[in-house]
């Protein structure tokens, strides 16, 4: 890859320190200036700004290079990847974005503490501080490898950049900032995807050329994935925008419940072709350079544009970085403040918004810590979707199934999932099942258990207080 961009190296970093010098001033023109506007940014964002950053987070850089490469090992079966978002925005619009609008709330927990109580509240928060905490340590380190080889820098110097240059824009733009400069991020992402398309199809003379020669699996809807694991993906994808902490503080941003369906609906819209795209550029790269490393699927079209369209591709590469890794950290940060600096300090608005800015900053570093631990990228990527599923199903009890809303079954069915699941992980997935269903069933198998066990309790209790009650007054009737 490293001989791919050496030859204009020197255009390619002018390009991006360039890119990254407006965008810091496009932040400091729009950043948020209230706590208000940086939690939510003050609830007047557009639906279609919304939408737009919505999909910027389940369609990132990992989401990206990602499905390309798969693409390349399987076929156009790799779209799943990405379809799966566009399905979950639809449903997450369905069930679940006017319940928790009209919450009032925008984080995950403090919603669902409405419909259990403290403990729930922080022991979602726990978790999904500690889900999107990996997910940030692998935003980290695949946005590394990529930096690493444009910029021509160590990985970890590479890493310092991720962590410097998205603090910055966060910690000074808040949501309302982020907001707006991920539009730009998105549009210059899209239209790198875009020409990388255009320049892989000239390559091969269309579609028709690469159904000729690769194996007809390449274009069914499953390839060799296979319907268990697209299944899986989905499932997992649908669960993790059912809680992702980000998506519930983008949704709260809108102006109306209205206003935030139609953000759901146009998220699945720009999820839709990309998936496709995606696919196109990976079987494409197969078709070309079948005995290429595929994680370079993507990437390898680049030598194959004029300089200055290279570095622009690789430009829109190296945004999308920074877009996954802002909104990671501003939902980290939101939840730190709302569920646990805010009741126990109370602080005045300006006080908050100091805090969380010094907040937002401890939050950028933390992922460097992690980074040298991380296993492979793309199964931590499905484990922290698993974490954040349990949370769903808690919710989900709680919304549509208000006889299971019990405080203690809820709390025992969270933490029970984040051990078990964290344990079948590490395990490798024993038997050949996926951690994602042992994060769905866990908490739904506790409380149900909890519930039988409380009303049994219950029924004996009241069966006993019953049977003295007929007693005493049997012996009142014996002595009178």
């Amino acid at each position: 890859m490293q001989a791919i961009l050496s030859g204009d190296g020197a255009l390619v970093v002018t390009m991006i320190v360039a890119y990254i010098a407006f965008t810091s001033w496009l932040t400091i023109r729009l950043r948020s200036r209230t706590s208000d506007q940086f939690m939510t940014g003050a609830r007047a964002m557009p639906a279609i700004v919304v939408g737009v950053l919505m999909m910027s987070e389940f369609v990132g850089a990992k989401s990206t290079v990602g499905t390309a490469q798969e693409a390349f090992q399987s076929g156009m079966s790799a779209a799943w990847a990405v379809l799966g978002a566009s399905i979950g925005f639809l449903l997450f619009g369905l069930f679940m974005v006017k319940k928790l609008y009209s919450s009032g709330e925008y984080t995950i927990s403090a919603a669902i503490a409405q419909k259990y109580g403290k403990s729930t509240m922080l022991t979602v928060s726990v978790i999904m501080i500690y889900a999107l905490l990996l997910v940030n340590v692998g935003n980290y380190v695949s946005g590394a490898a990529a930096i690493a080889t444009t910029l021509h820098v160590s990985l970890p110097v590479a890493m310092c950049i991720i962590a410097a240059v998205s603090t910055f824009y966060y910690v000074f733009g808040g949501l309302k900032g982020v907001a707006w400069v991920t539009i730009l991020h998105s549009a210059i992402k899209v239209i790198g995807l875009f020409i990388i398309l255009f320049v892989a199809m000239s390559l091969t003379g269309g579609i028709a050329p690469i159904q000729a020669k690769l194996p007809a699996h390449y274009f069914t809807w499953d390839g060799q994935i296979g319907f268990a694991t697209i299944f899986a993906w989905t499932f997992g994808t649908v669960g993790a925008i059912f809680s992702t902490q980000f998506i519930v503080q983008a949704i709260s941003s809108t102006p109306s419940a209205d206003d935030a369906r139609k953000a759901t609906v146009y998220a699945a819209a720009f999820c839709l072709p990309l998936g496709f795209i995606l696919a196109l550029i990976g079987i494409a790269a197969r078709y070309l350079y079948p005995d290429m490393n595929s994680l370079y699927a993507l990437p390898v079209f680049l030598e194959k544009m004029p300089p200055l369209v290279s570095a622009f591709v690789t430009t829109s590469l190296v945004a999308s970085i920074f877009v996954s890794v802002c909104t990671v950290a501003l939902a980290i940060a939101s939840l730190v403040v709302r569920d646990f600096y805010v009741p126990y300090f109370k602080p005045t608005p300006e006080r908050e918004l100091k805090m969380t800015r010094l907040f937002s900053v401890a939050i950028g570093i933390a992922p460097l810590v992690f980074v040298l631990f991380v296993p492979e990228i793309l199964k931590l990527s499905f484990f922290t979707r698993a974490l954040r599923l349990s949370i769903t199903m808690v919710a989900m009890m709680g919304f549509y199934l208000p006889l299971f809303a019990s405080n203690r079954g809820a709390t025992a069915g969270l933490v029970g999932a984040a051990i078990s699941t964290t344990i079948w992980y590490l395990l490798g997935n024993p038997f050949g099942i996926d951690n994602m269903y042992v994060a769905a069933l866990t908490p739904l198998a506790v409380m149900a258990i909890e519930r039988l066990v409380h009303h049994g309790a219950r029924s004996a209790a009241i069966a006993q207080a019953d049977g003295a009650a007929t007693q005493s007054k049997a012996f009142i009737e014996r002595t009178s």
